[in-house]
């Protein structure tokens, strides 16, 4: 992967970038994201944001190494605090973390945000989080995608700000609007690993001295739940 060829995971983030788009990258390592829209004539230009030394370093290198330097800025910073208004971001995107991750950075610099920008988060993990997030500061989910790479599912969740606040229901937040309705064979390969986890997680509990009866409801309830609203199985 270079900023010429991207992963299936990252170009899918990359179409949801809008034509003309001001772009904030978050922790955006070689700054591979940026410099593939620049390139294309996707961005007018970015911030790439990394707050650890060697990925920065990387980041300027591939950025000068691709004549960009004055499409994008590449920073040493903590999440959001990458961006500074005059920098009139209109799209940002986060990749590649935990979902709570991600919205702790969100939560943490929500002061940088003018609640206009477009959201673009790919999330490993944890993608409930981030929906929690997006519905408690008014954005609404516009698209998702799963898609399977190098033995990973990867889901993308892009969110638009809304005038209004947005409820999701309880099993929207945990598998997601649009992929709740389309239960593609990738989503139900996801949450057949979850179920095989708990049931790793039940039988573990179950042999120990002193079984945790709770614990071992609450997961066989969790069990229940991917069966019955993911798999349509009784």
């Amino acid at each position: 992967m270079n900023g010429t060829h991207l992963s299936q995971r990252l170009q899918t983030v990359a179409d949801f970038v809008r034509p003309g788009a001001r772009l904030a990258d978050i922790g955006s390592d070689h700054a591979y994201l940026p410099v593939y829209l620049a390139k294309n004539g996707v961005i007018t230009a970015a911030i790439a944001g990394e707050v650890v030394t060697g990925p920065f370093e990387n980041a300027v290198r591939e950025i000068r190494d691709e004549h960009l330097t004055g499409v994008i800025v590449p920073r040493k910073a903590d999440g959001l605090a990458a961006i500074k208004p005059d920098d009139n971001i209109d799209t940002i995107t986060i990749a590649g973390m935990g979902g709570t991750l991600i919205a702790e950075i969100l939560e943490q610099g929500k002061a940088r945000l003018t609640h206009r920008e477009r959201l673009i988060l790919q999330p490993n993990v944890g993608e409930d989080n981030v929906r929690r997030w997006l519905q408690a500061n008014q954005y609404g989910i516009v698209a998702e995608r799963i898609l399977a790479e190098d033995g990973h599912i990867y889901e993308i969740i892009v969110a638009d700000p809304l005038d209004e606040p947005v409820q999701y229901s309880a099993d929207e937040l945990t598998f997601g609007p649009f992929l709740l309705r389309e239960k593609s064979p990738i989503l139900k390969d996801k949450w057949r690993r979850e179920q095989m986890r708990l049931d790793e997680v039940i039988k573990t509990m179950q042999q120990a001295d002193h079984a945790p009866v709770d614990k071992i409801q609450e997961f066989k309830a969790q069990r229940q739940r991917i069966q019955e609203v993911i798999l349509n199985e009784n």
